[in-house]
């Protein structure tokens, strides 16, 4: 008996020391992050049904109060002399004056991280960060993504700050309530509450967002606040209002969290923004497009080119295919493909749904980084920070090669000629130009502004 009690008693110990081995290892792998995110599997309560009579904001309004804060942008830049003889003799010309901008920002860890929008840090030379209980603090620049219009401010303090919980912006609902939450004009928190209006908005001149809409009344202070549900979890970063006066008159918009936490932890990690690409040219499917293609599906993706050696050509995905789902997630157009990509680094593998002539496929896809961009026959490339000072130009992308027998007799002119811009939008990079490109309709002209080497601007349709 004796002997029994001592087994089950050893069995029981290994038990114990395996299960926390095990919660070791695998917990520590299953969240490695340094945001503080909810689990997947909790569930909140989504008072989706419910007046807002009947809705409780006052948990979540406390808690995101508290981790939003004020921040203010000072830059300088020089006054323009009075006169001439001021321009001359320099009494008063070359004189610096400060331009403060203000907006707000949301606190992320702990120890002093904080989110805000990037073109409400944009071209500063001093960052002044407020709390709701008005302690001020310098914050520093960690990094930027432009293209999402976010970016990671840093404090150094010695008190531990509040901070806002990541919830997960894929399973929010339309119709669902939210908060908006912003510290604008050092007023203190502020508060107001409307409902999810549409997911994966697309309003940026470049169609390269994926907004979550609302109609929680923001205004321009706000920018960089907080859009958080009714458990006071983080699903967004307030960034634009759709206004002709600059005031809120209906809708505002969010960049949803899963897209600002997925930048943020590449610019703690990397430095900068990791972006996995897809490799495919297309447009978003409608009633007119269909039947200008001859196919009867409405919704979906078009396939109208593969950038070769992408991760979609290695997969198989072929011109014509129409992608229906990406990791099970439907896919109505460019927006809802922005979305899923947007979340994801390069040698991430994805499953996308294709409808191939009425054939459902699943296909593997492993994402390539965004390095050389190949369309309609031209393969381009970015320009280094080196070619950039000498062209005296701070965006362009370059004809690297060309592949398509049309353009041949144009080579010399075409090849390492600087592309500006595309259907008149500035060509910031390969990612800008892959983004445009993909979301036009598969049968439209491109308009493209070119610098050629011998400093010609030209214009010509692709």
């Amino acid at each position: 008996m004796k002997r029994i009690s001592s087994l089950f008693l050893v069995a029981m110990l290994s038990g114990a020391v395996t299960l926390g081995a095990y919660k070791l290892v695998f917990d520590q792998e299953s969240n490695n992050s340094a945001l503080s995110v909810v689990p997947t599997e909790t569930n909140y309560t989504k008072n989706v049904n419910l007046g807002a009579e009947n809705v409780d904001f006052t948990k979540a309004a406390e808690e995101a109060v508290h981790t939003v804060v004020h921040v203010k942008n000072v830059s300088y830049s020089r006054a323009r002399p009075n006169s001439m003889m001021e321009y001359i003799y320099g009494y008063r010309g070359g004189e610096q004056r400060a331009q403060v901008g203000t907006g707000s920002g949301v606190i992320i860890t702990e120890d002093g991280y904080i989110v805000t929008n990037n073109h409400v840090i944009q071209n500063a030379s001093e960052l002044e960060i407020t709390l709701n209980n008005n302690k001020s603090y310098k914050a520093r620049l960690v990094g930027t993504d432009s293209k999402m219009d976010i970016a990671l401010l840093k404090v150094d303090t010695d008190e531990k700050l509040p901070y806002a919980t990541f919830g997960n912006s894929d399973d929010i609902k339309v119709g669902e309530w939210v908060l908006a939450v912003g510290n604008p004009y050092n007023l203190t928190s502020t508060v107001t509450a409307g409902i999810v209006s549409a997911k994966a908005r697309n309003l940026s001149k470049n169609n390269i967002q994926s907004f979550i809409q609302t109609d929680a009344a923001v205004n321009p202070g706000n920018s960089g606040g907080a859009l958080v549900n009714t458990s006071g979890q983080l699903i967004g970063i307030n960034t634009m209002i759709s206004s002709t006066t600059g005031s809120y008159v209906g809708y505002s918009f969010a960049v949803p969290s899963n897209i600002a936490r997925k930048i943020i932890e590449d610019i703690m990690e990397y430095g900068n923004v990791q972006r996995g690409v897809l490799g495919v040219q297309g447009g978003e499917l409608n009633s007119y497009v269909s039947k200008e293609l001859g196919i009867s599906e409405t919704q979906g993706f078009y396939v109208n080119g593969i950038t070769e050696n992408s991760g979609a050509d290695k997969a198989g995905i072929k011109k014509g295919d129409i992608i229906t789902s990406i990791d099970n997630k439907p896919i109505r157009g460019f927006s809802d493909i922005n979305a899923s990509i947007a979340t994801k680094r390069p040698n991430d593998v994805i499953k996308v749904g294709i409808n191939r002539d009425g054939d459902k496929l699943n296909l593997s896809v492993r994402l390539t980084k965004n390095e050389i961009y190949s369309y309609s026959g031209l393969d381009l490339e970015n320009l280094n920070s080196v070619e950039k000072k000498k062209l005296k130009l701070d965006y362009g992308v370059r004809i690297k090669n060309i592949t398509d027998e049309r353009y041949m007799p144009y080579y010399d002119e075409l090849k390492g000629g600087i592309i500006l811009s595309i259907d008149n939008i500035k060509a910031d990079n390969i990612e800008t130009v892959s983004d445009v490109l993909s979301n036009k309709n598969p049968n439209q002209k491109t308009r493209v502004e070119m610098l050629t080497k011998n400093g010609e601007v030209i214009r010509f349709l692709i």
